[in-house]
């Protein structure tokens, strides 16, 4: 796959670039990015480097995009979003967003976008999208629900931490799905 650059107005999604390895070590050292995510922990520079030029590249190459998000006004990256390969068809969004910039919406558009994309025949053309989070973690689930997910249920152990069994929050977004939020959520 190509990569492509997403836009609203608001807010652009790009692949992230040489430019973007500071930002990105320095948001991930950030305690609730290390918390609600699978990014290495302590999370250094080198991590950062090969996230950009290894691990972006790969996934964008295998179908499963990862964007740098950033804001129209000045382009600089505020966060990640993208797509993981889980096996079942259907690929799992995950997004972050650095701290000091968090709660002004950004993390909503990103992800809108990139579900738009997803399910674009000239994108992924995806017929699901599945979010999971580490229980608890209700900024994401807020993101996910404004965005019309439906939230499915708990997995218990649902996926591994550095090593630790995790339980998660499941939610789904299918293309017919109205995106706004639903009252299934339990939180």
């Amino acid at each position: 796959m190509e990569t492509r650059v997403l836009a609203d107005g608001g807010v652009t999604l790009s692949a992230p670039g040489p430019a973007d390895i500071d930002v990105i070590a320095e948001a991930c050292q950030d305690s609730a990015i290390a918390a609600w995510t699978n990014v290495p922990s302590p999370y250094t520079r080198a991590d950062s480097v090969r996230f950009v030029g290894d691990i972006v590249p790969a996934k964008w190459a295998d179908g499963f995009p990862d964007w740098a998000i950033r804001t129209s006004l000045h382009g600089r990256l505020c966060g990640m979003v993208g797509f993981l390969e889980r096996g079942s068809g259907a690929p799992e969004i995950g997004y972050w967003i650095a701290p000091g910039i968090r709660r002004h919406g950004l993390a909503t558009a990103a992800v809108q976008l990139a579900c738009d994309f997803a399910f674009a025949p000239d994108g992924m053309g995806v017929s699901r999208i599945e979010w999971r989070a580490f229980v608890g973690n209700r900024p994401s689930a807020a993101v996910a629900r404004r965005v019309g997910f439906q939230y499915e249920g708990v997995a218990r152990h649902g996926t591994v931490q550095r090593g630790v069994p995790r339980d998660v929050w499941v939610a789904g977004l299918l293309p017919d799905d109205p995106r706004t939020p639903t009252g299934t959520w339990p939180i």
